[in-house]
């Protein structure tokens, strides 16, 4: 289960670092990187824009709930280990 929840936390991580690197700052980000102004005019900069800030926001969300149900796996695996007389 450990090993499970680390590799879909490690996957997020992946995802998450992709999503924010996508990002531009300065607002030119994938519309101008994917086909310049033929992206803007098929999707529209708004709306990607939106879209890749909602994954981003997802993506924090899920690395933050599996770090805390990680923690508390852990946490109870270590508690569960240390009853067992040796």
């Amino acid at each position: 289960m450990i090993t499970g929840l680390t590799i879909l936390t490690a996957l997020v991580c992946l995802l998450l670092m992709g999503a924010v690197l996508i990002q531009n700052p300065k607002g030119g980000g994938i519309d101008s990187t994917f086909g310049g102004s033929q992206a803007n005019q098929m999707f529209g900069a708004s709306k990607q824009t939106d879209f890749i800030e909602k994954i981003t926001w997802y993506l924090a969300i899920a690395l933050f709930v599996l770090c805390i149900i990680t923690s508390m796996v852990v946490d109870s695996a270590a508690d569960a280990g240390s009853l067992i007389p040796q």
